[in-house]
């Protein structure tokens, strides 16, 4: 069963000793990370971030039942455990297999993991447009015409992040 915590990013390791000392090895854990790029003097910075933050997907047979819960919940490293996991198993489950769809070699989401909006204004989040906003004219399958300021032109969507503003 798949359970989600909210965890403290700096004690990660003990939480994964402790939860294979009390579990066993056979735990898994998922946490899906984007990397973001920026520039900046010229020079290209890329840092890797959690996109859910500080909570993390984690799977064990026995998280079925609530003694188990009660054996980890004062885990090193663990801040909360959040309840309803087992009423959103199904919802959990179609989360973690879109993003391992959307993952690339390295493991980190790729832009395929997004959806976009014709009309709506984005602004560039990597790439040497950082910081840029513009708007989709139209959607190919992996291309976007966009207009930027009062310039049409088309970008491969793999090659930049951007969000909506």
């Amino acid at each position: 069963m798949w359970s989600v915590f909210k965890i403290d990013q700096k004690k990660i390791n003990l939480l994964k000793e402790d939860f294979k000392k009390f579990l066993g090895d056979d735990v898994i854990f998922y946490n899906p990370k984007i990397i973001l790029q920026n520039y900046k003097n010229n020079k290209l910075f890329s840092k890797e971030y959690s996109l859910l933050g500080d909570y993390i997907f984690c799977y064990h047979s026995k998280f079925i039942s609530e003694s188990t819960i009660n054996i980890i919940k004062f885990s090193r490293g663990l801040k909360y455990f959040l309840p309803g996991s087992l009423s959103c198993q199904n919802e959990i489950k179609n989360f973690i297999k879109n993003c391992k769809k959307s993952e690339d070699k390295n493991g980190n989401l790729t832009t395929n993991f997004f959806q976009y909006n014709l009309n709506t204004m984005y602004k560039f989040k990597s790439g040497p447009l950082t910081e840029k906003l513009f708007k989709i004219i139209e959607i190919q399958k992996n291309k976007i015409k966009i207009l930027l300021g009062s310039y049409k032109t088309t970008i491969n969507k793999n090659d930049f992040l951007f969000y909506p503003v």
